[in-house]
């Protein structure tokens, strides 16, 4: 399952390697893309786990955008 979230605070690819090792712990996850201009998450997951993505990438410091 293939789900995009759009974050704060990715600023370079430092930013978007924390989110990928962070995310990467995930054992559901397959996949984590970050694209830093745009600050757009994509993450190809074996289940729909929005929430704890969200819960997740708040607490390494890249909120989601409201």
């Amino acid at each position: 399952m293939k789900i995009e979230l759009e974050v704060q605070n990715v600023k370079c690819q430092g930013c978007a390697s924390a989110i990928r090792d962070g995310l990467g712990k995930n054992s559901q996850i397959r996949e984590v893309q970050v694209d830093v201009p745009t600050g757009r998450v994509t993450v190809e997951a074996d289940s729909d786990i929005r929430a704890e993505l969200g819960a997740a990438l708040k607490g390494l410091g890249y909120p989601e955008k409201a």
